[in-house]
């Protein structure tokens, strides 16, 4: 080879040479210009442990000259934490698992104690590294704060102070970056793209790089929006932030935040555009689900008059919303603090409010703060009552913070107070009642309240007493059941009722009667709940009484009409039957009986009061047409007195007269009130049968005018001598004859007992 043809052919290889050569320091210089961008902290350690190449975000934010595993006292700022919430080992930091071979990605938290600073969140990433010749493994580790999102999408001022000379070393370090980075020529063409970014499209580095966002199939839209991005930095030298929504042809689908940024050339102009972008999907979504949260619970902090606040424990400060200011007097833009809030809480409530305060920050609690106090406003003086309740949040045995919400319960507490004292009031006025106030559930017939007068009607204490409207009727006379729960029925159905009827009195076998006003309860939506009653005991009427017997309902009412004028209770009946039927347990007084309508029916009255030894004084009524013959018939029967009248004016004097004559007749009933009393627990059953037996009746007889069995008649015979405690027939014949059932005589009928 000739000389000329050596020099040629080394000037070839020379111009080659330099040409790889620049093709690799431009190559090298494009890597160290995206990791200066790098808003992480990135270091290389040798064998050793020992930092040998590094940026300035890693020595300035988390600095380590040494691998924190090889130094015990640095160790102790970096506190990681395995799955099992246990703290981590040393050996088991991502730089000394590099230093085995093992990659650690995506990384580790760290809760890092800085020199100059409160505690932050830091992901160290690391991975394994050997260069060619060397004799060990070296560690390239990646350090993200992640203690603020916003931080870590800044550019990256630190820059690498030395680099390797092989290309492999910065591409290793961009490896382990778990976001997109990437870079563009003033082409718009990619030009760069990390692992990461090739994985979202599904492609090699020789398939994306030369291409633009029109040849990866950006949508048109999206696509002139990032390059007008990109002319914009090439033409300012600005560093843009966004956010937008792709698709990529990998088929995800998500939000991505991006950052871009310059990349100068020597002389200062921009060759190249940098980024870095981060699938902010969860964020986003969270953000979303945040303002969803904060709408609805807006809405119903209105809805109720919710007023929201929260407290810094650890600096004290409050945060107040405008409604819970209203509620201390405050107009809407007046600062709080602790001093504002103590001030406005009532002196009598204020202890026990901070004794709350103290216990719901106290580590050893659950941290619930629920309390009610009263609050005086400061600029309108108004005393309001405020139910508040809240919850303290713990972090490492101490607490950070603490949200609650607070509701003037003020309209609430008045209303109770006025239930309160109505109820005061009720209860007195019944509780000097001399009449029995009663109320029980419709529902299931519970008697919730009755007034002490019960203990003088029934004769036993209160908490004795029926708890329910079944078990009550049993106290009722057997004849009157019926009418009552007829009586019971109609007020359910809305109606007000009055009806008289008897009650047998448990502890004594008493026979008392009653007039019991009856009416519906509503709640406030207008359904019958409950039901109530004002009883009066009639037993105890003075002996200023007169029945009025007439068959004719509106003489009935005429006739009681004069009496009354005369200073006297009148009641009205409307038979001879009815008023025969409760005769027994009338309050002393007389029986005026009007003969003009049914005289047969009317005449027997007389008779039967005689008959029972009833003393109850009876004066007939009839026309002045009657003749004498009717008035001495009326004698014989056993009327004390007799008027005939053609003339109202007539019948007022002569009424008046002998009602005051018959009154000053009037004494006290000889009938044995116990033997009546006996005589009323029996069943209509056995009252017949009684009867018959003291008409002299045979089982056979008496089977037969009841039709029914002797040997039913028997049985109830076995019964009545039980029930009445008799020991022989006799004795029960006195027992009858003592409660007015006389015998009488042959072929007389049987009389219904009372």
């Amino acid at each position: 080879m000739s000389e000329d043809q050596f020099s040629n052919e080394a000037g070839q290889e020379s111009s080659t040479h330099d040409r790889v050569e620049r093709a690799l320091q431009d190559e090298c210089m494009l890597l160290a210009s995206v990791l200066q961008n790098l808003p992480l902290g990135v270091g290389v350690y040798n064998c050793d442990g020992n930092l040998i190449h590094y940026n300035q975000s890693l020595r300035g934010d988390a600095g380590q000259g040494r691998l924190p595993s090889r130094q015990p006292a640095e160790a102790g700022r970096w506190r990681g934490y395995d799955s099992s919430g246990r703290l981590l080992d040393p050996s088991d930091y991502p730089g000394a698992r590099a230093l085995r071979g093992e990659r650690v990605m995506p990384g580790i938290d760290f809760l890092y104690e800085g020199r100059d600073g409160p505690e932050r969140w830091m992901r160290v990433s690391a991975v394994p590294f050997r260069r060619e010749g060397a004799e060990g493994d070296e560690a390239i580790l990646v350090v993200q704060d992640i203690d603020d999102l916003k931080r870590a999408r800044e550019q990256i001022e630190a820059v690498v102070s030395r680099y390797a000379s092989q290309s492999r070393f910065l591409e290793a370090m961009l490896s382990s970056i778990p976001d997109c980075v990437y870079a563009f020529d003033a082409g718009r063409r990619f030009v760069y793209a990390n692992p990461v970014m090739l994985d979202l499209f599904g492609l090699t580095a020789g398939d994306m790089l030369g291409r633009t966002f029109e040849d990866l199939g950006y949508p048109p839209e999206l696509a002139s929006h990032l390059n007008r991005d990109i002319d914009r930095i090439f033409k300012d030298a600005v560093t843009i932030e966004d956010e937008v929504f792709f698709e990529s042809p990998t088929g995800i689908a998500a939000y991505f935040a991006y950052r871009w940024g310059p990349v100068r050339a020597d002389d200062g102009s921009v060759e190249l555009v940098v980024g870095v972008s981060r699938d902010i999907s969860q964020r986003r979504s969270f953000e979303e689900v945040s303002r969803h949260s904060e709408a609805r619970l807006r809405a119903a902090t209105e809805l109720v008059g919710l007023g929201i606040y929260a407290w810094d424990p650890v600096t004290g400060a409050l945060d107040w919303d405008e409604r819970l200011r209203l509620m201390w007097g405050l107009s809407p833009d007046d600062p709080v603090d602790m001093s504002v809030y103590e001030a406005g809480i009532h002196p009598e409530d204020l202890s026990r409010v901070r004794e709350a305060i103290a216990a719901c920050v106290d580590p050893a609690g659950d941290g619930r703060y629920m309390i009610e106090y009263r609050v005086i406003g400061r600029d309108d003086g108004i005393t309001r009552h405020i139910a508040t309740s809240g919850r303290t949040e713990f972090e490492y045995g101490r607490a950070v913070s603490f949200i609650g919400a607070a509701i003037d319960v003020s309209e609430q507490r008045r209303n109770e107070a006025a239930v309160r004292a109505s109820d005061a009031q009720f209860r007195s006025f019944a509780e000097n009642s001399s009449n029995l106030l009663w109320i029980a559930e419709t529902a299931s017939g519970e008697i919730v309240y009755r007034s002490s007068v019960f203990e003088l009607i029934w004769g036993e204490s209160l908490d004795k007493a029926p708890d329910n409207l079944e078990t009550w009727l049993e106290g009722v006379h057997p004849d009157d059941r019926s009418g009552v729960l007829r009586a019971l029925e109609s007020v359910k159905a809305g109606e007000v009722t009055r009806h008289e009827y008897r009650i047998v009195r448990h502890k004594d076998d008493g026979v008392r009667w009653l007039r019991d006003t009856s009416f519906p309860i509503r709640d406030s939506h207008g359904a019958i709940t409950r039901i109530g009653g004002i009883a009066e005991d009639l037993t105890h009427e003075d002996s200023r009484q007169v029945y009025i017997v007439s068959a004719r309902e509106s003489e009935a009412r005429r006739l009681a009409g004069l009496v009354r004028t005369g200073g006297y209770h009148a009641r009205i009946f409307g038979s001879a039957a009815a008023f025969l039927d409760i005769a027994p347990v009338l309050a002393p007084g007389c029986v005026l009986v009007d003969l003009r309508g049914k005289r047969e029916a009317g005449m027997a009255i007389p008779r039967e009061l005689k008959a029972r030894s009833i003393a109850l004084p009876t004066i007939a009524l009839d026309d002045a047409g009657a003749g004498a013959d009717a008035a001495v018939a009326a004698m014989k029967a056993g009327a004390m007195d007799v008027i005939l009248f053609s003339e109202e004016a007539v019948l007022r004097n002569k009424l008046c007269a002998v009602v005051a004559e018959c009154q000053a007749a009037v004494r006290p009933a000889t009938r044995n009130e116990e033997a009546s009393a006996h005589i009323a627990r029996l069943t209509p059953r056995e009252r017949e049968v009684l009867v018959g037996l003291v008409e002299g009746g045979t089982n056979k007889v008496i089977a037969q005018a009841l039709g029914i069995s002797p040997r039913t008649v028997e049985l109830h015979r076995s019964q009545l001598m039980s029930k009445l405690d008799a020991g022989s027939l006799t004795e029960l014949g006195q027992i009858a004859h003592a409660a007015g059932i006389a015998r009488s005589g042959a072929g007389a009928r049987a009389r219904k007992p009372t």
